[in-house]
């Protein structure tokens, strides 16, 4: 197997298996029903956050000195919609609301990601990706079906859609100047203190009590499974293979907990389940690329930069890419950089200017002196000035 497919094989076992963990979940969100919600987020992230720290190893913190004011904001608004927010949504609408409601809502998290993601990197939906998130969301739509709602059960179904899509694009920065795990722990211990925050004013002391066995058992799975090896799986799946294809696995979610149910008595598994199981399937092997060649035009990874061996050693900033395996031919708009002269002391490390990936620092490495930061201007006149951590180096 070619090592960009095993990469992309490898990127989707780790979405999929995350969403399946979350899935599998649902059982011991119910036994949950009389615990303050504030609390128990508090206790599940908390515990979930301790439990990673030891996972980084030393110097693990390390790169969070290098983040900037804007990281930690993202940081904050990640926690707050991607995991507080999106989790007292989905409890509010299913007040009003039956819950396949927000299922089929949240479902439809991978089309928007397959059409916001691009659109925010200024480039266009990738057609696989986009026709597998319909697949996937209406595989979602066909397995839960529809229930009895109202229009506060919409809304914050809607919500909860908001939550589960800015769960995935919100952290697309984050994840490579941090890394999966430290990435998990920061975010977690941010989402614990938010939640402590909401219990206080709303709830006061009545916010934490003392959990049942059954309780203390659910939070337990939930801080262990879904959350540290989930979370990890998530994001190490979306550093692999991009925010677009990992979020049509979420379709996943609906088709472990149906299969899941019959095993504790909670639900059926009948036809609806199993063709709607085929559907997300078919929709997650054709956006995702895990079985297409990428030798033979697959799913393109909607890179900006090529290089190619007959450029002499020039780099061509393209407008619109080939697609893999396909000649390069230069276009309308095109732009050649042209070699990046060092001095014979010098000796440049892997990165080079304009690759897309919105950095703007090159570092030059010199026998006989500390690196120095080089401004490089992307294309588009994007320049930024970031520090080592956000290169992921530690």
């Amino acid at each position: 197997m070619p090592a960009p497919q095993l990469t992309t094989a490898r990127g989707a076992l780790l979405a999929a298996f995350a969403c399946c963990l979350v899935g599998a979940s649902f059982t011991a969100n119910s036994v949950l029903g009389d615990y303050p919600y504030a609390g128990g987020q508090f206790l599940r992230y908390g515990l979930a956050c301790l439990l990673l720290l030891p996972l980084l190893g030393r110097g693990g913190l390390a790169p969070l000195r290098a983040l900037t004011r804007r990281h930690w904001l993202r940081l904050a608004l990640l926690a707050a919609v991607g995991m507080v927010g999106f989790n007292l949504a989905v409890l509010f609408a299913e007040r009003t609301a039956e819950p396949a409601v927000p299922g089929v809502f949240v479902g439809c998290a991978p089309v928007v990601v397959a059409v916001l993601v691009p659109l925010l990197g200024s480039r266009k939906p990738t057609r696989p990706v986009l026709y597998g998130a319909l697949l996937v969301a209406a595989g979602a739509f066909t397995v839960q079906g529809w229930g009895r709602t109202d229009a506060a059960g919409i809304a914050f179904s809607v919500c909860a859609l908001i939550g589960e899509v800015g769960f995935a694009v919100i952290a697309v920065p984050l994840v490579r100047p941090l890394g999966p795990k430290l990435l998990s722990a920061t975010v977690c211990g941010i989402a614990a203190v938010e939640s402590l925050v909401i219990g206080l004013v709303t709830q006061g002391t009545q916010a934490l009590r003392v959990p049942t066995q059954g309780e203390a058992a659910a939070l337990l799975w939930q801080a262990v499974i879904v959350t540290v090896i989930g979370f990890v799986c998530w994001y190490a799946g979306m550093q692999r293979i991009g925010a677009e294809r990992a979020t049509l696995f979420s379709g996943l979610i609906p088709v472990a907990a149906a299969a899941t149910a019959p095993l504790v008595g909670t639900g059926n598994y009948g036809a609806a389940q199993a063709a709607g199981s085929v559907l997300v399937g078919l929709g997650v092997a054709l956006g995702s690329g895990v079985f297409t060649n990428p030798r033979r035009g697959g799913v393109p990874s909607g890179g900006r930069v090529e290089d190619d061996a007959r450029h002499e050693r020039r780099i061509v900033v393209h407008r619109h890419m080939p697609a893999p395996g396909q000649a390069d031919k230069a276009g309308a708009g095109d732009r050649v950089l042209g070699p990046h002269t060092l001095a014979p002391q010098q000796q440049s490390v892997a990165g080079a200017p304009g690759d897309g990936d919105r950095d703007g620092v090159d570092i030059v490495a010199e026998p006989d002196g500390a690196p120095r930061h080089q401004r490089l201007v992307e294309p588009r006149g994007v320049a930024q000035g970031q520090g080592l951590g956000d290169h992921g180096l530690r």
